[in-house]
């Protein structure tokens, strides 16, 4: 494996990595821990049958810390590329052979990146997909039965909603031609120019989750009537879950501005990534059913009846998008703050100040996806309209961490 040098580089030689260990735990009916829209979840409990048997639930393992946790210091080393000249990636979703699905946001379309190789090739377009500011064809998650079923889940904008629909994938069919018509499962999410969210992931329950933003309209995140300013959480057929908050309701967590990272640790706690305005940025961990205070707070507010985030940036520090969780810590990409940020937690409280790693190394960081032990994926987002992009932009970096 050679050396990959940052964005001051002059060129040279980019070695692919081979996902061969991510692929035998998908393989296996699994994914990574935390691997937020990476397919299905590490853990293979049952639906939920209540609100406390789900994921971030309040008591049980989320009340204390698990063990002493990480140690204060990490570190992070770039062994690899597995892909480059990549236009606005967004999405990631490793296959059970160790390649990668990635969805374009402007191009409105799919492609799979060879595991061996770093070849790129066309899967297919999305249709109905409508880019603009933000929006257009954001996360992607495979189904936590894609080994029978072979379905693809994608968020993505139209011309009037933010909506969530499952495409079959066959890869025997002919290159860009291998999604077949959308089904969709959700619809009605706000959209706009700006703040549309876009994560989805399965968790360790086996049900889906998507991170929504509040379009700009701030009243939307305390209206637990919109979908906008949300995490909501519903089944692969998109129908609310038995146990959430609210009967009949796929909200499960409110007072969002603009959800961009969803993940699970050890103990399937989630965690969420969000922007902030101008101010902080937060890092939070969620509870079925809590007010996460936007618009009436933002950062460490203390406020009654709003919950606190675990962590806050300086918006531009940070300015965070995908999430994931490896080695006790969660990693966090950064948009404007152009680094990766190590968070380490033992249990639910930060056991050291956050620590951040390749700070202007390689531009604007979209996406971070686990592959299991201490190594991680990481997508750059130099050519999102705010990037400014280099030769061989967009790339996926193959990281080890600790």
């Amino acid at each position: 494996m050679s050396y990959v040098a940052p964005r001051a580089r002059t060129g040279g030689v980019l070695a692919a990595f081979a996902l061969a260990g991510c692929g035998a735990l998908l393989a296996a009916g699994c994914s990574p821990p935390g691997g937020a829209g990476a397919g299905p979840a590490a853990a293979s409990s049952g639906p939920a049958a209540s609100a406390s048997s789900a994921p971030g639930a309040s008591g049980g393992a989320s009340a204390s810390p698990s063990a002493s946790g990480p140690p204060a210091k990490g570190s992070v080393t770039v062994t690899g590329v597995v892909a480059k000249d990549l236009e606005s990636p967004w999405g990631v979703a490793p296959l059970p052979d160790g390649s990668l699905l990635v969805a374009s946001r402007d191009k409105g379309t799919i492609s799979r990146v060879d595991a061996a190789t770093g070849a790129v090739t066309a899967v297919g377009r999305v249709p109905g997909v409508a880019p603009g500011g933000e929006g257009g064809l954001l996360g992607l998650a495979l189904s936590p039965t894609f080994a029978s079923d072979r379905m693809v889940y994608a968020y993505f904008t139209t011309e009037s909603d933010n909506r969530i629909a499952r495409l079959r994938y066959d890869d025997k069919r002919p290159a860009g031609e291998q999604l077949g018509a959308p089904d969709t499962v959700f619809r009605g999410i706000p959209k706009g120019l700006i703040h549309n969210g876009g994560r989805i992931a399965f968790g360790p329950d086996k049900m889906l989750y998507a991170g929504t933003g509040e379009t700009g309209e701030t009243g939307l995140a305390q209206d637990k009537k919109s979908l906008g300013g949300k995490i909501l959480r519903m089944t692969p057929d998109g129908q609310p879950v038995h146990g959430n908050p609210e009967a009949d309701s796929v909200v499960y967590s409110y007072g969002h501005r603009n959800v961009q990272g969803l993940a699970w640790d050890q103990d399937k706690r989630l965690w969420a990534a969000e922007f902030g305005q101008n101010t902080w940025d937060e890092l939070n961990l969620i509870e079925p059913g809590a007010n996460y205070g936007w618009p009436e707070a933002e950062g460490k507010a203390g406020k009654p009846g709003l919950r606190d985030p675990v962590a806050v940036w300086k918006t531009d520090e940070a300015s965070p998008s995908g999430i994931a969780w490896a080695r006790g810590s969660v990693w966090m990409a950064g948009l404007k703050g152009q680094r990766l940020w190590r968070i380490p937690l033992a249990g639910t409280a930060p056991v050291a100040e956050p620590e951040a790693f390749l700070e202007g190394e390689y531009g604007r960081l979209r996406s971070v996806v686990a592959l299991g032990g201490d190594k991680l994926l990481l997508v750059t987002s130099e050519t999102d309209g705010r990037g400014s992009p280099e030769a061989g932009d967009d790339r996926i970096l193959t990281l080890t961490v600790r």
